[in-house]
């Protein structure tokens, strides 16, 4: 369940992410005009979303996003459509609410965040209490460890 000022005052959720996507165009150098043509809405429709009296579906919040090339769950978030709490962990609503990140910044950070999470396994998850020892990984990978002979090229020098 939200939390906070959008209980009480959903049109201020409504605003805010329009503010936010007009903050957006602007930082992009984009007219009205032309971020509506590049998201495929009208002028009138995206005006009416940044003076906060329109509240868009998620689709058009998603192409909106991607005409301004950023992230479609900043705007989610903004929107009151995805909660912080169903996100995975701290990390990536604190990379969205980072105000020294560009919004491309962020992206990448979470798209890296993403696909490190995307392919470590399950199994690959350590606690304190499994933590293994330089002791215990030299005996995991064996020869490692192991005493050797000296190559020829160190009996040489």
């Amino acid at each position: 369940m939200r939390k906070g000022i959008e209980q009480l005052d959903p049109a201020a959720t409504v605003r805010d992410v329009g503010r936010y996507i007009r903050e957006q165009r602007r930082q992009a150098e984009l007219s009205l005009r032309n971020l509506a043509r590049q998201a495929g809405v009208s002028n009138p429709y995206l005006s009416q979303i940044e003076r906060g009296l329109r509240q868009p579906s998620a689709k058009i919040l998603k192409d909106i996003a991607k005409a301004l090339r950023i992230s479609a769950e900043t705007l989610y978030l903004r929107a009151g459509i995805l909660d912080q709490d169903e996100r995975e962990g701290d990390l990536v609503p604190a990379i969205l609410r980072e105000p020294r990140l560009t919004e491309r910044q962020k992206q990448v950070l979470i798209d890296i965040y993403k696909s490190f999470l995307a392919s470590a396994e399950p199994e690959a998850a350590v606690t304190p209490e499994a933590a293994v020892t330089p002791e215990a990984a030299v005996t995991q990978h064996g020869a490692a460890g192991a005493k050797r002979e000296p190559s020829s090229i160190e009996q040489a020098g």
